[in-house]
């Protein structure tokens, strides 16, 4: 039964260190390859952050990690997260307006 424990331990462990950057990223958003982005349209092109549209999505390229924000146009809160560096899509549940807040920028999409 010890046995048993320690190797259930040791599998769990190691699933764990094995993560990839998918797991690390929060609720509803993912990670985004370049053929993914390529036909989004730029909202706000910076050289630390990029914030695109995509069909009914929200890309966000960033440097370094940042802080986002996504509202309805009515002010609810759809997303509020930090993302890690790299590219991130958020999937949004309705077609609208959003305000998109990421680290110092702030825009609005249509999707």
């Amino acid at each position: 039964m010890v046995r048993s424990l320690v190797i259930s331990l040791l599998i769990a462990a190691s699933a764990a260190s094995t993560a990839s950057a998918a797991d690390v990223l929060p609720k509803g958003w993912e990670t985004v390859s370049q053929e993914m982005r390529a036909g989004g349209k730029s909202v706000v092109k910076e050289s630390d952050v990029e914030i695109s549209v995509n069909g009914a999505a929200i890309i966000v390229s960033a440097a370094s990690p940042v802080q986002i924000k996504v509202f309805t146009i009515l002010g609810r809160v759809v997303s509020e997260t930090n993302l890690p560096a790299g590219a991130s899509r958020l999937m949004l549940p309705a077609h609208g307006v959003y305000i998109v807040k990421a680290g110092q920028y702030t825009c609005k999409v249509a999707v």
